[in-house]
């Protein structure tokens, strides 16, 4: 079963020897820690070596999206909660806009106001099979997005993205219900 001899006392490590190879085990650990980690998992940069390698936009970006998540996750609450009303999600400036008449189209056009860090939502409500062609701009900088639907119990994630000046495309409703895209100080014109 044994197929080494047994070290002898000599050849065992001395407490000094493992007291010197925990210390520098430990200072190796908490380097690793401040120059990567932290800038890379939560955007803090105690020295700056986080920064000079790129680390901390990685950090930025994952904590923008975990506070995404929690916004969704809130936001997500508050419709269940009030299943039945669908406008009531919807912040009141983007609910003013003005349809105008194209023919047998369908057009509006909206600029939406947001801060960094917030989002807002532009609702079509719309029936199986229909589509909605749109696009919008971000004036100021860029915006994460997220372009999905729900209703009647169903959800789905038509596109999403990170860092876009802009977008167009078109969605083809997969249900009945509301279909949505999402962006910071965007102007979306929509028709259908």
């Amino acid at each position: 079963m044994y197929n080494a001899t047994k070290p002898t006392l000599d050849d065992l490590p001395t407490s000094k020897q493992l007291l010197r190879s925990t210390s520098i085990a430990f200072i190796a650990t908490m380097a690793i820690l401040i120059a990567i980690v932290l800038p890379s998992e939560y955007a803090i940069v105690p020295t700056g070596i986080g920064r000079a390698l790129g680390l901390t936009e990685m950090g930025e970006i994952k904590t923008q999206l975990a506070e995404e998540a929690s916004a969704d996750a809130a936001l997500d609450a508050e419709k269940v909660a009030t299943k039945g009303n669908a406008g009531s999600a919807m912040p009141a400036q983007v609910q003013s806009g003005t349809p105008v008449a194209n023919d047998s189209a369908w057009r509006d056009e909206m600029r939406v106001v947001i801060k960094p860090g917030q989002g807002a939502e532009v609702k079509s409500s719309m029936k199986v099979g229909e589509q909605a062609e749109f696009d919008w701009v971000s004036e100021g900088g860029v915006v994460n997005f997220d372009t999905h639907g729900d209703g009647d119990g169903q959800s789905v994630s038509y596109k999403k993205g990170r860092a876009a000046p802009a977008g167009d495309g078109v969605i083809q409703a997969a249900f009945s219900g509301n279909h949505t895209g999402s962006g910071e100080t965007v102007v979306t014109p929509m028709s259908r």
